[in-house]
């Protein structure tokens, strides 16, 4: 990999975008090595959350229009742009650090992410149409359905930028921190995560995802057991451990099987 890092510590995959030179903006080969390391995450059983983030002053810029005008414009790999933002088949938690800019590509990586924790100093934003471009990985719709309609749009139409406090109000962005205390922060919250029981982090998510797809609630309800993180939730040695540990008043010991 030479345009992202990746590192494991013990149940958490760590990627961190590496051109901070151009402010980690996304080129054709950071797209496939991102699609390789989504990939490996999802596949891997020992890894059970992946935090993003970016190297320097940003998280991330969005597309590398230099490399697109010099070199032409290259098709996403599978799971879309950056290899996650039609990455739907992950019900792992994905968090993104948000440690600076966040716009266009960049933004939309955020936005296909479980959490989004940020710094003070983070901003973000779709300014696809400053450049006669749109916003089409995910970041036009991920926003109305987070944020609601009309907030969205006015981000959207006017391709302003948005403050980390201003997202928390608006409801994208999870948690703002000061921002030398960002990934302690993060820290905190995969710390949190890790003690609930990884299948049942992962049927949890999959249920909302899902479940907001579903025409009702009451048909979202109905519906669940026939997701697939929930099968594999119900006959886990996990579920029974949960209770066992309960009954013997000790901390349970997850196995993610």
């Amino acid at each position: 990999m030479e345009r992202i890092r990746i590192e494991r510590e013990e149940r958490v995959t760590w990627i961190r975008l590496a051109r901070p030179e151009v402010l980690n903006a996304i080129d054709a080969d950071m797209h496939d090595e991102l699609e390789a390391a989504f990939d490996a995450f999802a596949a891997d059983p020992d890894q059970w959350i992946c935090v993003v983030t970016g190297e320097g002053r940003a998280f991330c810029a969005g597309s590398d229009l230099k490399s697109v005008v010099a070199n032409g414009h290259r098709d996403y790999p599978a799971h879309g742009y950056a290899g996650l933002i039609e990455r739907f088949d992950c019900d792992k938690p994905i968090i993104a650090m948000v440690n600076g800019l966040a716009l266009g590509g960049g933004f939309e990586v955020a936005l296909a992410c479980d959490l989004i924790i940020a710094a003070e100093s983070a901003s973000f934003g779709l300014p696809e149409p400053l450049v006669g471009a749109v916003a089409l990985g995910g970041g036009v719709h991920r926003l109305a359905r987070q944020i609601g309609l009309k907030k969205a749009m006015g981000m959207i139409l006017s391709a302003r930028r948005v403050s980390a406090a201003e997202g928390e109000r608006l409801g994208f962005v999870t948690e703002v921190v000061p921002d030398d205390e960002l990934e302690t922060a993060t820290r905190a919250w995969v710390k949190t995560i890790l003690k609930g029981a990884p299948l049942s982090i992962r049927a949890s998510k999959q249920a909302v995802m899902r479940g907001l797809d579903e025409p009702s609630l009451e048909a979202a309800i109905e519906g669940q057991e026939d997701y697939p993180s929930f099968a594999a939730w119900r006959r886990s040695e996990d579920a029974r451990e949960g209770a066992l540990a309960f009954a013997e008043k000790r901390a349970p010991a997850w196995k993610g099987r």
